[in-house]
């Protein structure tokens, strides 16, 4: 029988064939306040909404006629090979999702030859996680602390555990608010725990996760962590070319372009809109990378073409976790993956490096002409 239709790579028998099918599954499977803290955003959400919007607002310039009959997505990030230019966020307590939880999105990422950023606020232990895919791309997600200690600690042991980089979330200086997960007061349930954080949260005996994060960080602590691991540091959550600069500054080895998913402080700009400023400020000294609003491959190769090296998917795992563990985060990569491939043939380009900033233009340039 004759195929009218663009085969969609998927492990499980699913109908489910974009980003936005699993997020409707999900929305009907979890619970409403499962799926409400993982899908919320702060204050009234507009920074949410306009994650994934303002990718309308940038149009491909497409060439024909280029010979792309042979195409490739690797990359090299921290100067090691990945298979293509999408691994996924931290999003903190996966278990909530799906009983594997951050043990399925490892082995998924370890599959697919990608890097995978372990939460802080996971609910499996840095043990298991490696015991699960130990032979996958993993990077660890933390906070300054309020007790240094607990860097020293936990560094340490992602150290010893083959974790290759350590991901500094910037932008948290206190808890966002969230009004639905005010409104549903959703707690940890008791079959579950902090997979990294319980001992430290136990010895203090504290029973809330607003005070781990220390208010008073500065970018002095970013050089300090430098003194204590000889991994690479990534600042992640920068939104201006200042921050940027004062991340390089203070010795880290790339950037994650983030607004925390539109769930720390309302009325922030998207990442796609800051992310030129800050590539022109950066130049050639660090990666940058970029995460948030990411729902299709499309939006990957806007990314890409104003200057991002790598995109970070969070949700959108999530929602493949829900559906089906290991498999269901494995096909939304691969969605992902295919719509970035398929991007690539029809504008006229076989690899990344032909993503240059000619091929994506703002909406205005049209009303120009």
């Amino acid at each position: 029988m004759l195929a009218l239709h663009v085969p969609i790579e998927n492990s499980v028998k699913t109908n489910l064939v974009c980003i936005d099918d699993y997020q409707k599954c999900s929305q009907k499977t979890l619970s409403k306040g499962v799926y409400e803290f993982f899908a919320e955003g702060s204050g009234q959400q507009e920074t949410l909404k306009s994650n994934t919007n303002a990718f309308k607002k940038y149009k491909i310039k497409p060439r024909y006629l280029c010979n792309v009959a042979h195409r490739n997505l690797k990359i090299k990030i921290l100067g090691k090979d990945i298979s293509m230019p999408i691994g996924v966020a931290p999003t903190a307590m996966q278990k909530l999702a799906h009983p594997d939880g951050e043990t399925a999105i490892a082995r998924a990422t370890q599959e697919l030859n990608t890097i995978y950023i372990m939460s802080i606020y996971s609910t499996t232990s840095i043990e298991d996680v490696v015991k699960a895919a130990p032979h996958g791309r993993k990077w660890l997600q933390l906070f300054i602390f309020s007790d240094r200690k607990i860097n020293e600690d936990v560094i340490t042991n992602a150290e010893r555990n083959g974790f290759e980089a350590i991901v500094v979330t910037c932008d948290f200086p206190v808890l966002g608010i969230r009004l639905a997960s005010a409104r549903n007061k959703l707690y940890l349930p008791q079959h579950l725990q902090l997979g990294v954080l319980k001992k430290y949260m136990e010895q203090q005996k504290m029973n809330d996760i607003r005070v781990i994060s220390d208010p008073s960080a500065q970018w002095n602590d970013i050089k300090w962590l430098k003194t204590i691991t000889k991994l690479p540091i990534v600042a992640k959550g920068i939104l201006s070319a200042e921050d940027a600069i004062l991340a390089i500054e203070a010795g880290v080895s790339a950037i994650i372009v983030s607004n925390h998913g539109g769930r720390q402080l309302d009325s922030l700009p998207t990442t796609i809109e800051v992310l030129p400023e800050i590539v022109q400020a950066v130049g050639d000294k660090v990666e940058v990378y970029i995460d948030c609003g990411f729902r299709d491959g499309t939006d990957v190769y806007k990314a890409i073409a104003l200057g991002a090296k790598m995109v970070f998917v969070g949700r959108p795992a999530i929602w493949g976790l829900a559906h089906s563990g290991t498999e269901g985060v494995k096909n939304v990569l691969n969605i992902l993956r295919n719509e970035l491939d398929v991007a690539l043939a029809i504008s006229g380009c076989c690899s990344l490096d032909e993503i240059t900033p000619e091929k994506v233009v703002h909406e205005s340039y049209y009303s120009k002409l």
